[in-house]
């Protein structure tokens, strides 16, 4: 599950327990839920940090609920629903009226990664966790929304391939050199405070909400169109 807590202009969703927090149709209604309180309440002066207790940020979708499904079939109708499901989440990200922040404390893995990439920004604990896309090793292809925001998130190709290709598992260092992460620290408590020092100085910009939605959505419109997502035009000119 996740929790959804306030602190002046920043909502922090967290990630709650040790486990895995493999995504399941519970925690990404939680999650979903979560985004759209925080988006009901926001201001001008908002912004959002996603985190995680535990050793990982997300480890994908939860393939053995897909599995208990009993049958090969069923499985695999779960993984769809799955992905399914994970699409209006990361349309919220995009759609959020607000910065946002992924504070990666522990391992990031398929859709958990995609999760994370689906922020702003992302911020990295270099001496633990990885970034990781298993798809090519355990024999999944990959969800068209996925590849959108790689492409719109990841601008080297190399990078993009290596790591669905691949497999490739980047830590801290290495995806803040390639421009994947905004920068890695030594600790989780690093991590948390850096993260809380970079929302609160773009929340104190005290943008309009519905303006910033609209100019992120510009910059990924290959992902906007696989989401749904149309864009439209604001005007408060603050001059």
């Amino acid at each position: 599950m996740c929790t959804l807590e306030k602190r002046g202009g920043l909502f922090i969703l967290t990630l709650t327990g040790d486990d895995q927090h493999r995504l399941n149709p519970t925690l990404i209604s939680s999650i979903l839920s979560a985004l759209s309180k925080a988006k009901a309440q926001s201001t001008s002066g908002s912004a959002l940090i996603t985190t995680a207790q535990g050793r990982f940020f997300s480890n994908g979708f939860d393939l053995g609920w897909a599995q208990s499904a009993g049958s090969k079939k069923g499985a695999q109708e779960r993984l769809s629903q799955l992905v399914e499901l994970l699409k209006p989440v990361v349309a919220a990200l995009i759609n959020l009226p607000m910065p946002t922040f992924a504070a990666i404390t522990g391992h990031a893995a398929a859709a958990g990664f995609i999760l994370a990439l689906s922020h702003d920004y992302v911020i990295m604990r270099r001496d633990r966790g990885v970034l990781y896309m298993p798809e090519v090793d355990i024999g999944l292809t990959i969800p068209d929304y996925f590849d959108a925001l790689f492409r719109g998130k990841i601008g080297a190709a190399s990078t993009r391939r290596n790591m669905l290709l691949r497999g490739l598992k980047m830590k801290g260092d290495e995806a803040e050199k390639r421009g994947i992460v905004e920068a890695a620290y030594d600790s989780e408590g690093e991590v948390q405070e850096a993260s809380v020092r970079m929302a609160e100085d773009l929340a104190k910009r005290k943008w309009d909400g519905d303006v910033y939605a609209e100019i992120r959505k510009g910059l990924y419109p290959e992902l906007c169109a696989k989401l749904g997502l149309t864009t439209k035009a604001y005007a408060t000119p603050r001059l």
